[in-house]
């Protein structure tokens, strides 16, 4: 089956998590609309980055950790370049993996309470992702993460249209500004969006899609709509909180706690909508971050023999999901999890977003797929908005 849209898709079923439902409702219940510029500027900016890792892919033929190890040179540098990317994908995806699975445990609590005890969620979604990845082609986990995207994606048009938006503090919060105490919740706004891990994944993804000559155009289009559609689903999701949250004092500190907010206002099938985005989320972030890593952990270890790459896909991709299941066994609050993996993102996002820049200059690399003028002005301006944000998080964090 062939849908009429890529790995643009994948991308939005990437970064339509439990890290944006959990952001955007923290957002929107602690600071209303104001921070929902924040998100406008998150999509436009993840549709500039991932236009230019889809082109990659689809138009020179490449994915990025192929594209940074066969730009580094010297082989020195190449290890430099691989340590880095080993680093910040495996380290990081393990950690922001367990985030992933912690917002489809509480998904499925909030589907069917405590009837069922809490270490089999984890277990069995850990379980669920494995398979996934273990036995499915590209093909097939394309069209399984496009169902669940629609079905997540249902779920919170459907809060948010209940819920009803205010348009007046709405338009208010299209004008740049952070309030007091919102630098944190601003950076898990873009973290939760400009998945560093995407880049890796959407070359990837549509170098295997798109692997005959005139792929570049569909792949721009594909990433346009895709993650369109994917940043108006977390501005629905803040929409809906900032409605029915803002101003009330709540403490969200789960799913339930989040369906019970909103149930005053949509009635009591707020727990099933909440629960069940959620838990489609949780369930297309669990298998796509594995996925990108084991993508670029394949591409830094180049081979001509499918089957060792397929095995080291295999194997990083388990590893990825056994140390997020253990993550989310040790009890830590799982939306304390999922805020600080999401802020962790928005800090490492600058690199590989300069790393990427660096790869689209090449014209040896890529021919005619290289950057335009347009393309880098845009580039640098992301990277520049994604410094000052983490500058200034990081400033805070240590009482500057």
């Amino acid at each position: 089956m062939r849908l009429p849209i890529g790995p643009g898709a994948l991308v939005a079923a990437a970064f339509i998590g439990p890290g944006t439902v959990t952001a955007c409702t923290l957002a929107g219940a602690s600071f209303g609309y104001a921070l929902l510029w924040t998100l406008i500027f998150a999509t436009l900016a993840t549709i500039v980055l991932q236009e230019m890792a889809g082109r990659l892919g689809a138009g020179a033929k490449l994915g990025l950790g192929e594209a940074l190890m066969a730009g580094a040179g010297s082989k020195p540098l190449k290890i430099a370049v691989g340590a880095l990317v080993f680093a910040a994908l495996m380290i990081g995806n393990a950690a922001y993996e367990g985030g992933n699975i912690a917002g489809a445990t509480l998904g499925a609590e909030a589907l069917v309470g405590d009837a069922v005890p809490r270490f089999v969620w984890p277990t069995g979604i850990g379980i669920i992702a494995a398979t996934a990845l273990w036995f499915g082609r590209y093909r097939t986990l394309e069209v399984l993460l496009v169902v669940l995207v629609l079905i997540m994606s249902a779920a919170f048009i459907a809060s948010a249209v209940i819920t009803g938006p205010q348009w007046d503090a709405l338009l208010k919060g299209l004008r740049p500004a952070v309030p007091d105490g919102g630098t944190l919740t601003a950076m898990a706004l873009i973290g939760t969006t400009i998945v560093p891990y995407n880049l890796f994944l959407h070359a990837a993804a549509s170098k295997e899609r798109w692997a005959n000559e005139g792929g570049a155009q569909a792949a721009r289009q594909d990433t346009i709509i895709s993650v369109g559609f994917g940043g108006l689903v977390s501005i629905l999701i803040l929409s809906a909180a900032a409605a029915s949250l803002f101003g009330k004092g709540l403490e969200i500190s789960s799913a339930a706690d989040m369906a019970a907010a909103l149930e005053p206002t949509i009635g009591p099938v707020a727990r099933y909508v909440i629960g069940l985005g959620l838990l489609a989320a949780g369930l297309t972030s669990a298998i796509t971050a594995p996925m990108a890593t084991g993508y670029a952990m394949a591409e830094l270890f180049p081979t001509n023999d499918e089957s060792t790459r397929q095995q080291v896909f295999r194997m990083v991709c388990m590893a990825i999901i056994a140390i997020g299941v253990c993550v989310t066994l040790l009890g830590l609050r799982p939306v304390s999890l999922i805020l600080i993996a999401q802020a962790a993102n928005g800090l490492l996002l600058p690199v590989v977003a300069l790393f990427l820049l660096s790869v689209m200059n090449r014209r040896s690399l890529l021919g005619d797929s290289v950057n335009g003028l347009v393309s880098n002005a845009l580039g640098v301006a992301v990277v520049l908005v994604a410094v000052i944000l983490g500058a200034r998080g990081l400033m805070r964090a240590v009482g500057a």
